[in-house]
């Protein structure tokens, strides 16, 4: 399943990025979240884990992933390690110059469903990717 999301933000790139690139912020911005918290000690880079807790269509699902690629104040792409509902999100800022940034993303994989469910799966999922960056842009606006 590939998923995404792109929402124009009024506040500085760099802002948005370190806010996107702290995962205990998701449960305030993603409906499903629960929980996030690092494993791992120090800044956040290449190789640094944290465990989430969520749910997706009244499931339970417990995840650790780790961030795989970082460009500071850019990009940030978290891959899980450890989950039933295996997927890789990619966060992209983009400054636009006039205090404004573009956030996008990109989420690949999902859980292991029916055939035939595959389209009210990813239709249901798309639409919940899309109404949390849509609380993303309410969170951080000014």
């Amino acid at each position: 399943m590939d998923l995404s999301a792109s929402v124009h933000i009024r506040r500085p790139s760099d802002e948005v990025f370190a806010y996107l690139a702290e995962p205990s912020n998701n449960p305030v911005w993603q409906k499903g979240m629960k929980r996030c918290e690092w494993i791992t000690d120090g800044p956040t880079a290449v190789g640094s884990q944290y465990r989430q807790e969520a749910s997706f269509l009244g499931r339970s699902v417990v995840s650790v992933f780790e961030v795989v690629e970082l460009t500071p104040d850019e990009s940030i792409t978290f891959d899980t390690i450890e989950s039933t509902f295996p997927i890789k999100v990619r966060r992209a800022v983009e400054g636009l110059g006039d205090g404004t940034c573009r956030v996008s993303a990109q989420i690949a994989g999902g859980p292991r469903v029916p055939r035939f469910t595959e389209g009210v799966v990813h239709r249901i999922a798309q639409q919940a990717v899309s109404k949390d960056y849509d609380r993303l842009v309410a969170v951080l606006a000014p």
